[in-house]
């Protein structure tokens, strides 16, 4: 940067003139030499970029490649006829302001189109209205798509041309989102008219949480429980608080979780831009554990809205065989990322004894297709340790928050 514009920003931010220099005198050009073009000989609008050499030698290249072209397609030109009328210029209203939302709800679709109809009329149904509803379709071979398109036109569409999994679909579409707060939902769920207006008192209630979830329950058996929140035990291993209990307001009170199920939670824009989002090499499972470790070493936390009630159907929108793999596999990479180095060291006995139970037990039904996935997928998380540890590399400097506040947050089970 030049002494001259230097001076110039200066000013402009002080509000004082820069101070005049003397004019430098130029030289007189030698027996045989063009004049040399100044500033102030091309008057007070010239530009003083072009009178560089640099650019005016480039420019006289422009010219010599300008000309080559057009000799070479001559053929191609055509004078304009003597009735030529040009174009008229067009002109356009202004585009209207619009307000971005509160909630972008996103809906990750994979051949859900029995399932589409239930979950996009509930969110018609809802008391909250300050959202937009966007479907992303990860490569349906049904007729998703069209439906979407015939039936549902206030709804935003998006498409991938290939199949790329829950994980990168849900990245995709967050990049897409107006709203302040993205929300994701399965397909394959009904909340109840009043769950947005639930996930907004908790937003207003938890200002600092990252994420805020929903109570997930089964779809078929109403009272009974799929997750209350997530939770973490010192051995690495996820944990679905409350599965498979009677729904009695057991966990209402107990707000603090350790992250959110990401078929129904809701997650703070900012934060989500700086952690890119979910990791897209966990394709599925578990990525929302991880992402709420990730939130948690910067100093964020995740709270339970108990009031945001969703009917859940399971293993529609992923079988028991890619759970178990994936769950096996995403499962060492959660730990080898994100476990602080001191809790790996206190905890390390019982992280080895995790995983070799879920070995035994697979080996111990072998002829099981989700036993054998459940084997490949530790395989496959051993195999990826060297990728994982680099993003650890990456996460653990940028930490904020001490191992003591992580360690109190895991579970001893």
């Amino acid at each position: 940067m030049t002494d001259e514009l230097q001076d110039a920003l200066n000013a402009a931010g002080s509000g004082e003139q820069p101070a005049k220099k003397k004019a430098r005198k130029q030289p007189a050009p030698a027996a045989g030499e063009a004049p040399q073009r100044t500033a102030s000989s091309l008057g007070a609008n010239a530009n003083p970029i072009t009178l560089d050499d640099t650019y005016s030698g480039l420019r006289e290249d422009n010219r010599v490649v300008m000309r080559h072209t057009i000799a070479l397609n001559i053929e191609s030109f055509r004078a304009a006829p003597d009735n030529f009328t040009a174009r008229p210029a067009r002109t356009y209203a202004p585009l209207p302001e619009v307000a971005a939302p509160f909630f972008s709800v996103i809906v990750p679709n994979y051949n859900g189109v029995v399932h589409l109809p239930t979950v996009l009329a509930a969110l018609h149904n809802q008391t909250f209205r300050d959202f937009e509803i966007i479907v992303i379709d990860d490569a349906s071979s049904d007729s998703s798509v069209a439906l979407v398109e015939r039936d549902y036109p206030g709804v935003r569409l998006l498409v991938n041309r290939a199949n790329l999994g829950f994980v990168r679909s849900c990245n995709v579409a967050a990049d897409a989102a107006h709203g302040r707060y993205l929300v994701l939902l399965n397909s394959d769920t009904e909340p109840e008219p009043g769950w947005l207006a639930a996930l907004a008192h908790a937003i207003v209630a938890h200002p600092e949480a990252a994420v805020i979830a929903s109570k997930l329950l089964l779809f078929d058996r109403r009272s009974t429980l799929h997750t209350s929140g997530d939770l973490l035990g010192v051995d690495g291993v996820a944990r679905n608080r409350g599965v498979w209990e009677e729904d009695r307001g057991q966990y209402d009170a107990a707000t603090a979780i350790f992250s959110g199920c990401g078929g129904a939670s809701a997650y703070r824009r900012d934060v989500w831009q700086a952690l890119g989002g979910f990791d897209e090499d966990f394709w599925m499972y578990l990525e929302d554990v991880d992402y709420g470790f990730r939130a948690r070493l910067l100093g964020y936390t995740a709270v339970f809205a108990p009031a945001a009630r969703v009917y859940h159907q399971l293993s529609a929108s992923g079988g028991d065989t890619l759970a178990s793999f994936y769950v096996g596999r995403n499962t060492i990479w959660l730990i080898a990322k994100n476990m602080p180095r001191s809790l790996l060291l206190q905890h390390w006995r019982a992280i080895l004894r995790a995983q070799v139970k879920v070995a035994g037990d697979a080996l111990a039904q072998w002829r099981g297709e989700a036993a054998r996935a459940r084997l490949r997928g530790q395989v496959a998380g051993l195999l990826g340790l060297p990728a994982q540890l680099a993003k650890r590399r990456v996460i653990q400097p940028h930490r904020q928050v001490e191992d003591g506040e992580i360690a109190g947050v895991l579970v001893e089970l």
